[in-house]
């Protein structure tokens, strides 16, 4: 619960020192960005906090070029 809490404290301070700063320069496509990536972090934080089993992005990669890999082995035998 603290953890949880002291995530919150964090992205909501981040959030107050970077914001002002962004709308006042009239960046909008970065606010957004930031905004998602502040989101994205604060739940993929709060997530691990909880001790969820969160998903690798090695296995992904992996996914995405055995394929290719095993193609161009194939290739080279």
């Amino acid at each position: 619960m603290w953890t949880i809490a002291a995530i919150l404290l964090a992205s909501t301070a981040i959030a107050i020192l970077e914001i002002p700063a962004l709308i006042k320069k009239r960046l909008h496509k970065e606010f957004v960005i930031f905004c998602c990536l502040l989101l994205l972090g604060t739940i993929l934080s709060i997530a691990q906090s909880l001790q969820m089993k969160l998903p690798n992005p090695l296995d992904f990669i992996t996914f995405v070029f055995q394929p290719f890999s095993k193609f161009l082995l194939g290739l080279l035998k």
